[in-house]
């Protein structure tokens, strides 16, 4: 498989030693602007694009592999106001785009381990929920998508909340986000229930960017062939 690497931060360089482990070609790397028009040839020959950019980029990158009939993965956060609008349009065109807001195999089991645990707890009145979400430095957007993720899960579960916030003591039916930024963490998720008797907690903790690379790359391998809009639930069949 030829792949192009959109970002070459931290998690780009971790996707290209993974894809290289998987016997893949890297065809192109791009890290500015003008990189789209300099590897333009390269790009167009490749079987998909592996995006792990920037929120204020993400978009239009998805727009030219669109328009360049190349499947995209965009592990890229921070753009959810704009996601209904590429959806509308990833169907319309038949293209293909996989997105998810973590690639982390153990993150999606977690997901489905806070869903269910925010289905029993949802009528639970004597529990108060919390979170709190930890990564590196160079993470722009706050909170992390994964914690988003696992907000909604638990909101929609829990009649007596309406939203989420990372405002401490904003308001009493919104879901508070604990987002701290330190180091070179690579991500940390953690949700609490607690009541006057006890305390059920919940997390998961990444020990490197290695298993998010390995699941961009098994997205990338799984994609290709197919039309639509797709994420995590339906490679794992979740």
């Amino acid at each position: 498989m030829r792949i192009t690497i959109s970002g070459y931060g931290k998690m780009g360089r971790e996707i290209e030693k993974t894809a290289l482990e998987r016997n893949h070609q890297i065809s192109a790397i791009i890290d500015t602007e003008e990189d789209w028009s300099k590897f333009q040839t390269e790009i167009n020959n490749s079987d998909v694009v592996i995006d792990f950019s920037q929120p204020d980029v993400v978009v239009q990158n998805i727009l030219r592999c669109f328009e360049s009939g190349i499947p995209i993965v965009s592990g890229t956060t921070g753009w959810d106001d704009k996601k209904g609008k590429i959806h509308k349009l990833c169907m319309k065109q038949g293209q293909t785009l996989f997105t998810a807001s973590n690639f982390s195999i153990g993150v999606n089991i977690f997901f489905e381990v806070n869903r269910k645990l925010a289905e029993l707890m949802g009528q639970q009145g004597n529990y108060a929920v919390g979170m709190k979400e930890i990564h590196h430095v160079h993470k722009l957007d706050k909170p992390s998508g994964t914690a988003i993720h696992l907000a909604e899960q638990i909101i929609s579960n829990n009649p007596k909340l309406k939203g989420w916030t990372i405002q401490k003591n904003e308001a009493d039916d919104k879901l508070f986000i604990e987002s701290l930024r330190a180091g070179e963490v690579p991500g940390t998720h953690v949700v609490k229930y607690t009541s006057e008797v006890d305390r059920i907690s919940i997390m998961h903790e990444a020990k490197s960017r290695k298993g998010f690379a390995l699941g961009a790359v098994l997205a990338a391998e799984w994609v290709i062939g197919k039309k639509g809009m797709f994420g995590m639930k339906d490679m794992l069949g979740l």
